[in-house]
């Protein structure tokens, strides 16, 4: 399947990433036809193995690996959404895919020995793998789910969203995918998460999320995924996750408000945490090359680097 090019002459980072060298492979991993696209130098010191957030796909953190060309990066689609399909040998819940990510590393030879890094709903994902047992040397987490989003700063919208979701599920299929397309309802998400006030960035950005936010296999596998990301939190695994952990939080994120970040960071045995101010919930979008920053400084510090 040829891919969506995500980067284009428009985006502000398009001339970094085309720098980069990219490859696209796939495996089977339980059951999933999973693709992923391997970044950067194959004798790179360092490999980074990232799980993307809920409806989200590989590209959206390539504003990321673009400010970050010394580094190996492995980006695939989790298992429904983007060009992977879904899995047939595990559910698509925290645990189904924390076991997927397992299976994955261990595919591609890089379990115990490649940093995971997730992003909003794959930052339960990786959290829940690594506490689990997944073999990593770090850990990193952008925008990290630090606690249940009815108790978050927007209980009113995410109840609303609870309420769309069960409604898509309810309708034909058809209805339920259409609902969940819906022009309207991923510009108002779009245009509630961003934050910069940048007209040229900000258009961007809705593009992409009209663009790839509605990449999804199915309407029952969207819809069990979501009620994974509302089902747990990273703060259920952060007391069992040794390796050391960097959190790169948002100021105004609508998500998570930034007082549970620094609850969530004395959780962890071994954890820092480093807060991006005047941006919210698209880190990766917004301000990647400070989210860039603070993943080399936590890298270069880590024991043996």
């Amino acid at each position: 399947m040829p891919r969506l090019e995500a980067m284009t002459a428009h985006s502000p980072y398009a001339a970094q990433l085309d720098k980069i060298p990219v490859e696209h492979r796939e495996a089977a991993i339980l059951g999933s036809e999973t693709r992923y696209w391997v970044y950067g130098p194959e004798d790179a010191e360092t490999t980074i193995v990232v799980v993307h957030g809920y409806r989200g796909e590989h590209h959206g953190l390539e504003p990321i690996v673009a400010h970050l060309p010394e580094y190996r990066f492995i980006s695939a689609d989790l298992p429904g959404f983007g060009e992977s399909t879904p899995l047939k040998d595990q559910s698509h819940s925290i645990d189904g895919y924390a076991a997927w990510l397992d299976a994955f590393m261990a595919e591609l030879e890089v379990r115990g020995t490649a940093v995971v890094l997730g992003h909003s709903f794959g930052t339960i994902v990786a959290s829940s793998a690594v506490a689990n047992g997944l073999q990593t040397p770090a850990l990193i987490l952008v925008n990290p789910i630090a606690m249940p989003g009815a108790k978050g700063p927007r209980p009113v919208a995410t109840a609303v969203t609870v309420l769309y979701y069960r409604v898509a599920a309810k309708l034909p299929r058809r209805l339920g995918r259409a609902l969940l397309n819906n022009w309207l309802v991923v510009q108002f998400m779009s245009s509630s998460l961003v934050k910069t006030k940048d007209k040229a960035l900000r258009k961007w950005i809705h593009r992409e999320h009209h663009t790839f936010f509605s990449r999804f296999s199915d309407r029952d596998t969207v819809v069990e995924a979501f009620d994974a990301s509302v089902s747990a939190d990273v703060s259920q695994f952060a007391s069992e996750i040794a390796v050391p952990t960097l959190l790169v939080a948002a100021q105004l994120d609508d998500i998570t408000p930034v007082s549970a970040q620094y609850i969530l960071q004395r959780m962890f045995p071994d954890a820092r945490l480093r807060v991006l101010g005047g941006v919210g919930h698209l880190i990766h979008y917004e301000v990647p090359d400070l989210a860039a920053d603070a993943i080399r400084d936590f890298l270069d510090g880590l024991p043996g680097s």
